[in-house]
This record gives C-alpha cells, structure tokens and sequence, in this order.
C-alpha cells in the first residue's frame, strides 16, 4: 500500500515538473482572458498575409494578457474547415479570416458563440448566414485612386520634360483576374492618374492566380516590354516591385505603385509608393466587442451594411505607405494630402467622367460614368466592374 501511494506521488512530481518545464501552465488564460484565432491562407511571406500578421501583433501588444492568439497559416480555401474547428476546439471566441472560402458560414452555423469574422468576398453573400458569422473590407478604391494621383504627377513630370510624348504615357497593371474588386482597383487608379496626366491609358495583364510570383512577375515583365512606364498591382506577392527593379537594373524606365506593404526594400530604384487595407481598427474594436459583450456592428466605427462594414480614410482603414521622395514629382507630398482631406471629407467623386464601361462578363451591361458611380454603398466588397472602353485595354 505505501510503495503505491509512493507510486502515485513519484508520478505526480513527475508530471508536475515536466508540465513546469514545458510552460503548460503558461500556456492557460487567466481567467477573462479571450482566445483570438486567425486562419490565414498564406503565411508572412506575402505581402497579403504578412499585412494581416501586423494587425495581428498590434491586437497582441493593445492587450497584452487579456488576450491569447491562436492561428493556422497556409491553408487551401477547400481545406478550412478542419482548422477552423480546431481554433475553435481552441478556446478561441472570435475568428479572423483572410481567405476565400464560404466553409467559415458553415462553421458559424454549428459554433453559434463564436464570432466568425471573414474579410468579404464578391460570390459569398451575408444573406441567410448565421448572426455570428461578419465580414469587413477596406474601401480601397479611395487609396487606389490616391496613389494613382502620385503616379499621375510623376507621368506628368516626364511628359512635362519632354522625357516622354503623349502617346507613351503607358500604364500597367498585374491582376489576379477579372472580379470586380481587381477592376474596380485598377480602375480608380487610372482615374486617379488622369486626373494630372489625362494622356494616360492604361494595358491590364491577368495571373489567374493571387499569389504565383512567377506568374505575376512575366505579366510585369510583358507589360514593361509593352512600353508601360508605371505598373501597380493587385496580386499578393513582390514579384511585380521585383520584376521592375530588375528592368531599371537593365536600363528601362520604369516605376512602380506596390500593394499591402511598402516595396521600398525591394524596388528602391524604381518603388514610388504603396497602399494597403489597415486591418487594426476593426481586429482591435471587434475584439474590443466580445470582451464587452456586445455586438460587433455596435463597437465598430465603420459604414454598416448589416452584418458587413467597410470603411475607408476616415477611419483609419485604408492607408498610402511610405512615399519615394528621391523618386516623387515635386508637390507629390502637399497634393497627397489634400487628396486623403477631400477623401475623408467626402468631396471626390472617384468613379465618374466622360467614360463608358463595358462589363467584361457580359457585353450588354454597360455604364455610363457621366453621373458618376458610388462604390461600397451596398457592401464593404467593390462592386465596379466595367473595363472602360478607349483608355484600358486587357491584354489576356
């Protein structure tokens, strides 16, 4: 009897100095403590995901031992849910997700105190999901339209100084396809651009893919072979700043407009400047809502479409990163600023002119811009897609 009671306290010391040396007690919340997931289809090494990733960091620093983060990186739109119901076997009480997958709504259904939280998506309607399943974007197309000013006042530089005519005021634009949150991207960025140098025109080349650096680097490639002075992107690696820098280093003169992180590193020969979603105001103000108990629609600053909020300048959600003074149009930095002023204040009409779009899915819808058209009314996912007719030609 004594050598079992020995046994079982052997055991217990045993157990107790391999859970201190593992740090399994550190590994549980204090109590409150609110387990956040995030379920990412890429990892860091994108610009895409790693944009996530530095929200996620903000969220971790903001609340220190309040929350514990949870995520899975990698993962295949088909496969999410496996994962998803891991986060949740997890603890964890809201989900972020950057993928492009309907799966998370059937989760939502079967984990109704969980908080699903998915960026929005163009063919994934809010309609008939489960009250706690959110999405949220970026209205981006006013960024898109800012940095296209910056590439417009550098155009009109080089048109100025007689470096280029009018007809080589080329313009290229690497897409992952035809949805419209890629031509409603490119699209404000041309009009941006018009707006100082109304001689521009613009080639859009397509990868078929988010994120296939080769592939996104041969698009910039033909478009700079093209004649494209500028290339801006909407794909999710660096291999379009890449692939520019590797035509300066060849003696082509070229510039380059990046997306989700600065390409200054990478391009610092050719990079003008770059734009992005800031994820943080609505990871921080939805997580600020679960631990309060209140909805998320109730704690988030933001323009509200149900369940879907987007936002944009205003709110901090949409941003234009570090600008290449070495490489700018003089006045770049003062014009910026009153563009970002105007866009807060509501005063710019982005998508309007003298143009006629043609949706590329259907020939018989067409839109005339006269009027002008309001992005993100209806949902925090862009819903332009008319390639405008004259000035943007798709080369594949």
């Amino acid at each position: 009897m004594k050598r079992a009671v020995w046994t079982i306290l052997i055991c217990a010391a045993v157990l107790l100095i391999a859970a201190l040396a593992t740090g399994y007690w550190a590994r549980v919340p204090d109590s409150g403590t609110l387990r956040v997931g995030f379920l990412y289809s890429e990892d860091e090494s994108t610009p895409y995901t790693a944009n996530f990733v530095q929200a996620q960091r903000l969220l971790e620093e903001t609340y220190g031992n309040r929350v514990e983060v949870h995520f899975c990186s990698n993962v295949l739109s088909r496969d999410a849910e496996r994962p998803l119901r891991d986060l949740v076997r997890a603890g964890c009480r809201i989900i972020f997700i950057n993928m492009d997958s309907d799966i998370p709504i059937t989760v939502a259904r079967d984990e109704p105190d969980v908080s699903f939280c998915q960026v929005s998506l163009p063919d994934v309607s809010i309609e008939g999901a489960p009250e706690n399943y959110h999405t949220f974007n970026g209205e981006i197309c006013q960024a898109r339209y800012v940095s296209g000013v910056v590439a417009g006042l550098k155009l009109r530089q080089l048109l100025d100084e007689g470096t280029l005519r009018p007809d080589q005021a080329l313009v290229g634009f690497v897409g992952a396809n035809a949805s419209a949150e890629v031509i409603s991207g490119y699209t404000a960025f041309l009009l941006g651009i018009r707006s100082v140098a109304p001689e521009a025109v613009m080639r859009v080349r397509y990868t078929g893919s988010w994120g296939n650096y080769t592939a996104e680097k041969e698009a910039t490639r033909r478009l700079i072979e093209a004649g494209c002075v500028i290339i801006a992107q909407h794909v999710n690696t660096s291999a379009s700043a890449a692939a520019c820098e590797e035509a300066v280093a060849a003696g082509r003169q070229v510039y380059h407009v990046g997306y989700h992180q600065s390409m200054m590193d990478i391009a610092p020969s050719c990079a003008l400047v770059s734009l992005r979603t800031n994820w943080a105001p609505y990871m921080l103000q939805a997580v600020q809502a679960v631990l309060d108990g209140k909805t998320i629609e109730q704690a988030v600053t933001a323009h509200a479409h149900g369940r879907d909020l987007s936002a944009g300048f205003e709110a901090g959600w949409v941003e234009l990163l570090e600008l290449n003074r070495f490489l700018a149009a003089e006045g770049t930095e003062a014009r910026v600023a009153r563009e970002i002023e105007d866009m807060k204040k509501g005063r710019t009409k982005i998508f309007a002119g003298p143009y006629t779009g043609v949706n590329p899915r259907n020939a018989g819808d067409v839109i005339d811009l006269s009027d002008g058209f309001a992005e993100n009314q209806n949902s925090s996912n862009p819903s332009f897609c008319y390639v405008l007719k004259d000035i943007i030609t798709v080369e594949n």
